[in-house]
């Protein structure tokens, strides 16, 4: 049994590494543009929702500062208790306008409702949504503007670089990377199918008027994968997403411990499985057997299933190790997937747990209940 579940683990992995689209790989990336002088953005807005953000709002608005000349940046200070307003208030940065931000409204997540907020200000062609903890490198922006117009695209975001400088997020966060990408394929996602739809949240550029087209924000109410929500919706309207990653796009918040990263995770998890136990179920069983079964194969003494496992362990390092090499880490690391694979496999059904129990999600204190979502 152990040898016949093998064979199976390592034609998996072999299937993935040749699939057309490649959904392993991290071609679709996006760099600086060059700048020889800040240049004009006067077309741009950006908006960023902050709820205690106080440790890194300085450095995103300086980020954004060094991007050029944009119209108007919008802070929508989401109700925080640590003075995030009072430290951007400081700067005084040209253009910065800062809204009070009121209670979130019945269905409505935070980071939304503050982006709600935001909208009617926005008189601008372009629309930047920013992170309050993501730090933009100079030409960033140029980049994305001009991906945007080249292609012809309506919405274009990058999954920011995030924090990987300690163990525990050189285990986890990579992974994070990974199986995003395998749960939305870039280029497919990138094309024009509608049955693959995906964003990265922490700096997305739109054209405004897809955003009005789409009915705004209002139209993503209750959504807590907000990102890929707004893209569905964007490819719903006939519009086009591209999606990429970005050494130039840097979180600036470090994850402190493998409780925060739990929870992040745990946040949304259960989410991306539409709330099916059958898909939970069905994860379960695939997990363990991509991950599981070539190690006990490995590690089991006697086991006449070695070489099999061997061969999927390899494969399904190869598959992983772009991603490690596109973030500069150590060559060991493609080594520890089988163990941050188990550590999400929890973390996920810790999420289901959590909306079994009544509570949809949680997230910057606050909880959203699953009560009205059924």
């Amino acid at each position: 049994m152990l040898l016949s579940l093998s064979i199976v683990a390592c034609a998996m992995w072999l299937g993935l590494l040749l699939l057309p689209f490649r959904p392993w790989s991290t071609r679709e990336s996006l760099a600086p543009a060059r700048l020889h002088s800040p240049p004009e953005l006067g077309g741009v807005t950006v908006l960023i929702p902050a709820r205690d953000e106080a440790g890194g709002i300085a450095l995103t608005l300086a980020g954004v500062a060094a991007q050029g000349h944009v119209a108007k940046i919008l802070l929508i200070d989401d109700q925080s208790t640590d003075g995030t307003a009072d430290i951007a208030r400081g700067l005084q940065l040209v253009g910065l306008e800062i809204v009070a931000g009121a209670t979130p409204g019945p269905e409505w997540s935070g980071k939304l409702w503050a982006l709600h907020q935001g909208l009617p200000r926005v008189d601008t062609p372009y629309l930047l949504l920013l992170d309050a903890d993501i730090q933009l490198a100079p030409g960033i922006l140029q980049a994305l503007l001009e991906k945007l117009d080249n292609e012809r695209r309506d919405l274009v975001s990058v999954m920011a670089h995030l924090s990987m400088a300690s163990r525990m997020e050189k285990l986890l966060i990579p992974p994070f990377i990974y199986f995003f990408k395998l749960i939305y394929p870039f280029a497919l996602a990138n094309g024009p199918s509608r049955w693959v739809a995906a964003a990265a949240g922490g700096c997305i550029l739109i054209r405004t008027d897809m955003l009005h087209r789409i009915g705004g924000f209002a139209a993503l109410r209750g959504a807590l994968i907000d990102d890929c929500t707004l893209a569905r919706r964007v490819k719903d309207a006939g519009g086009s997403t591209w999606l990429g990653l970005s050494l130039g796009v840097k979180a600036v918040r470090p994850y402190e411990g493998l409780p925060e990263i739990w929870n992040m995770v745990a946040r949304t998890a259960f989410t991306q499985l539409h709330y099916s136990s059958a898909l939970l179920l069905l994860c379960t069983m695939l997990m363990g057997l991509s991950f599981v079964v070539p190690v006990v194969a490995v590690l089991l003494p006697g086991s006449d299933a070695r070489t099999a496992g061997l061969l999927a362990l390899l494969l399904m390092m190869a598959s992983y190790l772009p991603v490690i090499r596109y973030y500069r880490l150590g060559w060991g690391w493609p080594a520890t997937l089988p163990l941050a694979a188990v550590l999400y496999l929890g973390m996920t059904w810790t999420s289901a747990l959590r909306y079994w129990r009544g509570e949809r999600s949680r997230w910057k204190n606050r909880i959203y209940n699953r009560a009205g979502h059924d």
